[in-house]
């Protein structure tokens, strides 16, 4: 058994309804293209919308066609391609940010080398110590 179709009258709503949220002239919704607001702007329920195959082939044969729904995909693909810059962009930083840690901790190496050395330095005696003389040398 079949589902029952739709009668002209809710055919011609459904329609309509198509026409204004193509056309951007919406009267109930948000304009937004989508089944949900179809059927909202034509008056009629979901289950009622979902027995007229007709209509629901032609919406999505427009909806893909149609400008809005280009400009959608054209921001989906934008947007894809935003996340994976941000994403490198996020990795690139932190590997910086692990090079800068590794610096700072060799800086910071040197710096107490600096410092030890410095302090050896200003410990050092400045006497000088005569060698003796081997026999050798005297005789």
């Amino acid at each position: 058994m079949t589902a029952p179709a739709v009668s002209p009258k809710t055919e011609q709503a459904l329609l309509e309804a198509m026409a204004r949220l193509f056309a951007g002239t919406p009267q109930r919704t948000d304009g937004k293209l989508t089944k949900n607001n179809l059927w909202r702007e034509a008056g009629v329920s979901r289950a009622t919308m979902n027995r007229a195959t007709d209509v629901l082939a032609e919406w999505d044969r427009r909806v893909g066609e149609s400008p809005a729904s280009l400009r959608d995909q054209k921001q989906a693909e934008e947007l894809t391609l935003l996340r994976r810059q941000l994403k490198a962009s996020r990795d690139e930083r932190r590997h910086l940010q692990d090079q800068v840690e590794a610096s700072a901790t060799v800086i910071t190496t040197l710096l107490a080398e600096v410092a030890a050395l410095r302090e050896q330095q200003a410990n050092r005696t400045a006497t000088v110590v005569p060698l003796s003389r081997s026999r050798a040398t005297r005789e």
